[in-house]
């Protein structure tokens, strides 16, 4: 890449600067006056250099060069200031030698780069202990930086002082090492790097690398492990600059060289390695600036608010299914990638050196033992301490295969990679090419690999990471580090792939029992079609990026590969229609009633046996858990498993034939008895059984009908309006509000408004009426606390916030106004609101479905839009995908039929789809909603 012009100039006048100070200096230095003066002027200098140096980037798009510009800018107001404090504000004539100082950037500053929201890192270096003069100029300049606005971090000491904590601190060893002279006395600064070279460098090589390794592991860790998270920290994240600077330190350290471009003659890196060094580095400093450009302050993570105007003030625009931003940080999470390499690289060569017997770099890796073995069943690798390596360097050169059989033998044997495979690896990817996509004997070891029963997901992002995964599928090569701008998906698409290869190992060796129970149960009756799960979730996102439906275009291209991979026929079909069908499963568990026979019917005919069932479920199961933590719940889970066991059963014609209103009478009797067997005299039990209707008998089990009757009756006998019962489900993660309060054409749009202001998030409800003309509410929300006796105290209030919005005690606007937070990052998305009625869904219902972005408030405004149109909601189905939302009502006009009418029809969709757009305004004043809810 060709070198950027830095047009230092342009960014400051020095002479100028000078100039102007000198003349300020006239009036009188040591002025109130002047110094205000001053402060102004090097505030104005500042505001322009950085002005200019954004204009600059903008322009020419170097990040680099942009540092470079910002820390030029700084030294020659450091300079300036230096010399009009030690000249003109406290002046000293024959100053003696303990009266010399330098001023030396230090940290990333000392590298000679600098972001807009950087720390200045400064050392005031002295010949020996302080003096007055000394501790007055340096405290002019730190007053004068920090009414300027500057973060400063500063530190006064002399070279002994220097020399001894950096021995012992490895934080101040490595600003040290960086620093670099601005202004002062430069023999000073000699007189320190010489010591430290002699003192503090030599014989010390392990003991620095060793100590920054640690901390970069301390802070991956804290900034989360994975490089592919999508809202990256571009300084502390994994692959980010830290990482980068990370290699230098212990390159300039270590092979004592003063710029990252001499470790290609030192033979570390090849010149193209060196670079994608350089290119990484320029890329990353071109996103940091802008960030701290774009929000005004020392912002490092990517979030989403930002990354869209990122994209555009680097200029990417969008492609057919992928959109700017998204081509944005796909570059991002490659150069990131890219940094993962060259570490590789540079770990390969530190242990070469530890190889030829380097004094003390066995200290780096203490397990490190100088034998090699054989490996069983091949010459071209050996055991290299404990890790699997390359014989000769020829060996993926001779036989082309081993690029895959480097991985099958680490699998095998449960070995890791020695770092010198990987970097031969690396630099052998121009081997893979059509022969050896097609050849039978790569193709069985990769599947052997991907079916493994000992760690699929580590040999396969080892596979990945060296860039041979996405050579050998080209497809797959085109998802590598492709994000999807949405606040549901936690990764890259590779990354969420990988893990939920992972998810499926986990299952496949017995350990999802826990979390998992129906999966782990079925998986032994799998066995047969282990190669078409693990295919399949392999592939089940290989088509995103693509402006077709990426379901439809995975198994068009599922169908092409599996061949190859060595599946047959019924194999491939299956895995093709696993890969074409992979939402469907979670989408109908999600957004439909369940209690529908309809429902089951079409999902029934959409498997049409129990073994695609069986496949769809643990597949499913593995793509949710795969999405990001918190992503996978109980509430999912049990949603599944109803759908599994009532299509079961659907599919082996256990499914009862018996008409609604037979199977209706047969759930009259079981209440009756249950509820005599509870203790209700019999009168008593078949006049309760006469307040519900058919749909609720038919659609609650009998231990819910049972606990239903006691709260009615309890609610009864103390006369009271309205009431709320409250009961966790620790397994499923939810939690049960169950509500009774008279009937009300708004009263479920006033109880998710009252849940919203709450808090609670709604993931279903449903509503039913009693013959006496008051409604039975059952409202599933999120569960918060681990414990059931916090998370009753939470629903009891969420249940106490309801009766009083209902008894009017509170007015709820005003309740969700002050309580209802927008979910971050939430305005950072664009979704175009819709809305549909459906008729084919029920055969009893008209079946709604919105989805726009969710905002607090929605669920109550939709659904009173939705009481507003004259309609009963029997169901709500309410389904967030991180920003978005898929909300889905089962409604009937008020005589109970669907809505069939065009013009109706047409009605509902436009007021739903504004509703969506510009919020629901009821038509109620403060003082007729409380006279409403009252009355009720």
């Amino acid at each position: 890449m060709a070198r950027i012009p830095l047009k230092l100039d342009q960014i400051i006048d020095s002479a100028k600067l000078r100039d102007d100070l000198q003349e300020l200096a006239k009036a009188g230095a040591d002025r109130p006056e002047t110094r205000a003066e001053v402060l102004k002027l090097l505030k104005q200098t500042l505001a322009t250099g950085r002005e200019r140096a954004e204009a600059m980037l903008s322009e020419d798009g170097g990040g680099t060069a942009c540092a470079t510009r910002l820390s030029h800018l700084m030294d020659q107001i450091v300079c300036a200031l230096f010399d009009f404090a030690a000249t003109h504000v406290y002046p000293a004539e024959n100053r003696s030698t303990a009266e010399w100082m330098a001023v030396i950037a230090v940290g990333g500053y000392g590298r000679g780069t600098l972001a807009p929201g950087s720390d200045v890192d400064l050392l005031f270096l002295l010949p020996y202990k302080q003096t007055p003069w000394g501790e007055q100029v340096a405290e002019y300049m730190l007053y004068m930086f920090w009414d300027m606005g500057l973060k400063v971090g500063h530190a006064t000491r002399n070279v002994d002082e220097c020399i001894r904590l950096s021995r012992t601190d490895i934080t101040i060893r490595t600003a040290v090492l960086e620093s670099r002279f601005i202004c002062g006395d430069a023999g000073l600064n000699d007189q320190l790097l010489t010591r430290f070279d002699e003192e503090v460098v030599k014989d010390t090589g392990a003991e620095f690398i060793q100590g920054k390794l640690a901390e970069r592991d301390t802070r991956h860790q804290k900034a989360g492990e994975s490089r592919y998270l999508v809202e990256p920290n571009i300084k502390d994240g994994k692959g980010g600059l830290r990482d980068l600077h990370t290699l230098f330190w212990i390159g300039k350290y270590y092979y004592r060289v003063r710029e990252a471009e001499e470790l290609v003659n030192k033979g570390v890196f090849t010149r193209r390695e060196y670079l994608q060094f350089r290119k990484a580095e320029d890329f990353f400093w071109a996103v940091r600036c802008h960030l701290h450009f774009l929000t005004g302050k020392a912002e490092e993570r990517l979030i989403f608010d930002v990354q869209r105007d990122i994209a555009e003030r680097l200029g990417y625009t969008s492609h057919p299914g992928l959109s700017a931003v998204e081509r944005f940080m796909k570059h991002y999470f490659l150069n990131a990638k890219a940094v993962g390499d060259l570490t590789r690289i540079f770990c390969a060569a530190l242990e070469e050196e530890q190889a030829k017997h380097v004094p003390g770099f066995n200290r780096i890796f203490p397990t490190f033992t100088r034998r090699k073995r054989k490996l069983p069943g091949t010459s071209d690798f050996i055991i290299d301490n404990h890790r699997i390596n390359v014989a000769h360097e020829g060996v993926f050169e001779q036989d082309p295969v081993n690029l895959v059989r480097l991985f099958w033998f680490a699998d095998r044997h449960g070995l890791e990679y020695h770092p010198e495979a990987l970097k031969l690896l690396t630099r052998s990817l121009k081997l893979i090419d059509r022969n050896l996509r097609r050849d039978e004997e790569a193709n069985a070891l990769f599947m052997d690999i991907l079916t493994s029963t000992r760690d699929p997901e580590l040999n396969l992002r080892r596979m990945n990471e060296a860039g041979v995964l996405g050579k050998l599928i080209p497809e797959f090569n085109k998802i590598v580090a492709m994000m999807q701008f949405n606040m549901y998906h936690h990764y890259t698409v590779d990354e969420h792939l990988l893990r939920c290869i992972g998810v499926l190992a986990e299952i496949d060796h017995g350990d999802g029992q826990k979390n998992h129970p129906l999966a782990s149960e079925i998986f032994p009756s799998l066995r047969q079609w282990r190669r078409v799960l693990y295919t399949a979730l392999l592939l089940h996102d290989i088509a995103k990026g693509r402006p077709e439906d990426h379901s439809v275009a995975g198994a068009r291209i599922a169908k092409r590969l599996c061949p190859h991979m060595g599946l047959d026929k019924t194999e491939t079909e299956l895995v093709t229609w696993l890969v074409q069908e992979h939402l469907t499963m979670s989408m109908i568990a999600q957004t439909r009633d369940l209690n529908d026979r309809k429902t089951i019917q079409d999902f029934a005919d959409i498997v049409q046996s129990v073994d695609r069932l069986k496949l769809l479920l643990v597949l499913t199961v593995c793509d949710i858990r795969g999405v990001g933590p918190g992503v996978w719940n109980g509430w999912k889970g049990q949603l599944l498993r109803t759908l599994y066991y009532e299509t079961e059963l659907l599919l082996t014609g256990g499914f009862s034939e018996a008409s609604r209103a037979t199977r209706a009478d047969q759930a009259r009797e079981e209440l009756v008895q249950a509820l005599s067997e509870a203790g209700w005299q019999e009168r008593q039990a078949q006049d309760y059984v006469k307040l519900h209707y058919q749909h609720y008998l038919l659609a609650v089990d009998l231990e819910n009908r049972v606990r239903h009757a006691e709260f009615i009756r309890k609610v009864d006998e103390e006369a009271k309006p309205l009431a709320t019962m409250v009961k966790p489900h620790t397994f499923e993660a939810v939690t049960e509000i169950t509500v009774l309060a008279p009937d009300h054409p708004h009263l479920l749009s006033v109880i998710t408004g009252a849940c919203s202001a709450a808090q609670a998030n709604i993931v279903d409800a449903q509503i039913f009426t009693t013959t006496d003309g008051r409604a039975l509410d059952t409202i599933l929300i999120n569960r918060e606390f681990e414990y059931d006796d916090d998370e009753r105290r939470r629903a009891q209030r969420v249940g106490q916030l309801i009766e009083d919005v209902l008894a009017g005690r509170t007015y709820l606007p005003e309740v969700i106004e002050k309580r209802g937070k927008t979910k971050r990052a939430a305005k950072a998305f664009r979704i175009e609101p819709r809305a549909e009625v459906k008729n084919t869904l029920s055969n009893r219902f008209s079946v709604i479905e919105v989805e726009c972005l969710d905002r607090p408030g929605l669920l109550s405004e939709v659904t009173g839009a939705i009481s507003s149109l004259s309609l009963d909601i029997a169901s709500a189905h309410i389904t967030t995908f991180g920003e978005k939302v898929i909300d889905t009502f089962y409604v009937t006009d008020l005589t109970g039929q669907k809505i069939v009418n065009p013009d109706r029809l047409d009605a509902i969709r436009t007021t739903l789809v504004d509703t969506l757009a510009n919020g629901f305004q009821r038509r109620s004043s403060r003082s007729s909603n409380s006279a409403t809810t009252t009355a009720q």
